[in-house]
Order: structure tokens, then sequence, then C-alpha cells
């Protein structure tokens, strides 16, 4: 075997990537992580993310023997409802129209709960999300929305537990390797890469490759391409280096492109950002208490309803309809009721807010007609019902006869003073991408698995459509990671 010979080659350095790494290595020698980016911005997208994982339990019990460290006092007064496989099927199908890929949906729900045990015995601690998941409710602490456990230390500590992992097991991890095509043999397997590095071109030969390079999020050509106008407008919330060359590439040799094309996940966020992920903010800068306020655009009106659903099933397609404004900006509102109720991330230094003690002084400081933002607020606030107020349920607190209505958590704004929050989009990943089966092999387009390609993480397609629950991004690269690995190396071993 030559120098650069692997028995599994793996392109990018997610979670999606080292989770086929660990898998592979644990059937095979010679894993290799490849990685576009240098060393010190490794990680991908998951590096820039809460850490949030999406998975099904019955219960504290089935999470308990997860948790790195867990104040039992604490627990007791914890109300963490079950959260089973027909409630996570229920929200894909939801969220995505019935559009999910029905066997792939289902092995991520089924394989959830398992691979969250399977990564635990790889290195990765889990805790509860009782920061932002939580909320007190007649002196318990009831989680909602489906989002209850993430890793220590967020994406940081992610990615840090799994590089921690492959160096226990010799994985071995190279940076700065753009991978510009397949290798492919005479029977039209894949048996490699061919990379750009600082030192020249480089063939790198491989019994199987797994894909995990992410999308095409941060190509503005690309995105303005698929997405459509103003796209090329948008932010990037996580790595520079998701350019979609690997995803290219497979369709070149023939791989079916599928999913959602013309979709992304897209958010909220601090309109002051720059260009591309913080590698010291990560998730902080994005804005996602809107259900607790109002959201007006430049012209001080209205567009979205805030409480149609729990965060969790909203956020990832809150970003697009803020792209849709004038400017591509928008400002989330909130009074003392609502201040109360902002997530954690609202209150780091240097995160870009207004104060003022009335709507007309706020609308001043915002550049907004003071009139016409008095009269927003004003319409909301008449509109306003008495239903009794419970940020962990829907509520049904709601507006009548506003158009946006706002369904649920509806409050007067009318406690000063009031905070202002100027926002615009950020893409996180794209739908669309390859067709996999069960087993994460590359499928052509006959559909036939294209012989030592699988692939995991965000360059797949089919999962999600127009819309995401919150966690299932983290869980799918997991649970397809894990199973891509397994397949690929069990495709090297039987060419031996």
């Amino acid at each position: 075997m030559s120098e650069h010979e692997y028995d599994v080659l793996i392109v990018g350095a997610g979670n999606a990537a080292f989770s086929a790494a660990h898998a592979a290595r644990e059937e095979v020698d010679r894993v290799c992580v490849l990685e576009k980016a240098p060393r010190a911005e490794l990680g991908g997208n998951s590096y820039f993310t809460l850490g949030s994982f999406r998975a099904t339990y019955h219960g504290l019990d089935d999470l308990r023997p997860l948790l790195a460290e867990l104040d039992e006092r604490e627990a007791a007064t914890f109300d963490l409802a079950p959260y089973t496989a027909d409630d996570f099927a229920g929200d894909m199908m939801r969220l995505t129209r019935g559009r999910t890929d029905q066997a792939l949906m289902r092995t991520l729900v089924e394989e959830s709960f398992p691979t969250l045990r399977w990564l635990s015995g790889h290195g990765v601690r889990f805790k509860l999300q009782s920061d932002n998941q939580v909320f007190d409710v007649g002196g318990r602490k009831k989680f909602w929305g489906g989002g209850t456990i993430a890793t220590v230390g967020g994406g940081i500590g992610l990615i840090e537990q799994h590089l921690a992992a492959a160096k226990s097991t010799g994985i071995e991890v190279r940076t700065e390797h753009r991978m510009t095509g397949f290798l492919v043999d005479a029977t039209g397997a894949v048996a490699g890469v061919v990379c750009r590095t600082p030192q020249g071109e480089r063939v790198i030969r491989a019994r199987a490759v797994v894909l995990a390079s992410g999308g095409f999020e941060a190509d503005t050509r690309l995105r303005a391409v698929h997405l459509g106008p103003g796209w090329d407008t948008a932010k990037v919330r996580g790595s520079r280096y998701n350019t979609g060359e690997g995803l290219l590439a497979a369709l070149d040799i023939g791989a079916q492109s599928y999913g959602n094309w013309s979709g992304a996940h897209a958010v909220a966020w601090d309109i002051n950002a720059g260009p591309f992920g913080n590698r010291v903010l990560t998730n902080k800068l994005q804005r996602h208490s809107y259900p607790f306020g109002v959201t007006v655009n430049a012209e001080a009106e209205r567009f979205v309803d805030e409480g149609a659903d729990f965060r969790n099933y909203t956020y990832a397609k809150i970003g697009s309809a803020i792209l849709r404004q004038t400017g591509g900006v928008a400002y989330q509102i909130f009074d003392q009721r609502g201040v109360r109720l902002l997530r954690t991330d609202y209150g780091h230094e240097g995160a870009t807010r207004v104060v003022a003690d009335s709507i007309g002084e706020l609308a001043g400081l915002l550049g907004l007609r003071p009139d016409r933002l008095e009269r927003t607020i004003a319409e909301y606030n008449a509109a306003v019902g008495d239903a009794p107020f419970d940020p962990t349920v829907l509520d049904g607190l709601s507006t009548a006869g506003l158009e946006p209505p706002k369904s649920n958590w509806a409050q007067p704004i009318d406690q000063p003073p009031f905070v202002a929050y100027p926002v615009g989009c950020a893409i996180t990943f794209t739908y669309g991408g390859l067709r996999v089966d069960e087993d994460a092999q590359v499928l052509d387009q006959a559909g036939q698995p294209i012989r030592g390609l699988h692939a995991a993480g965000e360059v797949v397609g089919g999962l999600f459509y127009e819309n995401y629950p919150g966690g299932s991004g983290l869980m799918s690269g997991a649970v397809f990671g894990r199973r891509a690995g397994r397949t690929a190396a069990r495709h090297s071993r039987a060419g031996q």
C-alpha cells in the first residue's frame, strides 16, 4: 500500500465527517479525514452550532447515562415530556409538508437515540439544554419544542471532542486539501480523490470514499443560481469553506441530485455580523426570541407570524422571510415583558441593540418613520387577546383581525423601556444535495449505488424542504455519518 492509500477516505471535517471516520475506524485500520480549511478553521458548520441534537427519548432516565454532569437537585425541578419516534417523524412530516424522503427520515428518527449513545461511547459529552430551552412556569422548569440535549461546549466542544477521539484511535487528519475531483476506476467505482494542496496537486487513493463536505451556501454564485435573486447578499452563518466543490464533483461522475435545491436553512442574524461565521461568537449572533416580541421591516410593518410555532420549528425559515424585505433588514422589538424571555445570545457584549423610552423615539433611532411604527404597535396591541400566557406551550394567546396574525404568545408591547435588535439573514446550509440510500451509499441517475462512494451531512438532499426542526441537522450528520463510515469500511474490506 502506497503512502497515500487508505481503506476509507472522508472528505470534510465536521460532525458528519468525524462520525463517518469513527465508524470506519471500528472496522478498518487506515482512515483519513481530508479538510479544505487550514487547521485553525477546521470543523465545518458544526463548529458554529449550539451543539443541539434532536433525538427520541422516553424521559430523563433515558438521557441520564449520556449526561456529563447533572445536578440531581435541579433535575428534580424539571418537567421533561417524552419525545417519541412518532413525535419526531410528525415534526419532520409537518415542517417539510410531507416532502421528506420517507426512508431516510425513518432511519434518522429510529437511529437518533442509539447514535447518541454511540457518540457518547466515542467521547462526545452531552448536557441538558437548560439555559435556552427551559422556562420557569409555576415553579417547574419546562422544556419545550423537542430541544433537550446538546454537546458540552456547544459546536466548539463537539469538534474538540471528535478530534480527541480521532487522535486516540489513529485517524489521520489532513488540512488544506481541497478536493477537485474523484478517481474512478475502469469498473466505474470511486477509488480516491484529487486534491489541491499548498504543495501542489495530489492524488490520494482509497478503497472507499465518504463525502461529508457540506453544501454550497458559502458560494455567492451558486446561491444566486439555485436559491434565487437576493441570496447572493445573504451572510453566511458558518464556514466560509462550504462552497460546494465536493457536491459538484459527485454530480460530475453521475451522482443523482436530490431534494430542495431552491431551499435553505437561514436564520435571523445580528445586522452587524461579518460576512462569514465568527469563530469566537459562533451561534451568539443568532436572534431567535422573536416569538416574544414583534418583527417589523423597513416600512415599520409586521410581515411574519412571530408566534406561528415554537422557535425550534420556525427559526430556520425566518431568515428567508427577512431577506425578502426591503434592504434585507428587519427589527425585532420587545418591551420589558419580552426582554425577560430573551435567549442568552441577546446579552453578549457587542450585540446590536437600540433602547428607547417610547416607540416614537425607538423608531427615530432605527431610522424608521415614527408615525408608522407607532401605528403598527398600536394596532398590534389593540388586537391582542386575553388568554393565559405560557411560553412552554402553544398557548393560543393570539391577535384578532390582524394580518399577519400572531398565533401564540401575543402580549402587548407597552412596558418601557423598549428594545430593538436590527437583524438580517444568515444562511446556515442548503437543502439540495445528493441522493443516498439508507446505508448512505450515493445513488446514480438510475438509482443504483455508485460503488465506493458514500455521503453524509449537509451534502445529502431529500430530508429537509422549506423548513427544519432544530437539532435535526447534527443528528442527521451523525446518523448517516455512522452508516456511511460503516458501509464504506465494509466495501473496503470486500475489495481487499
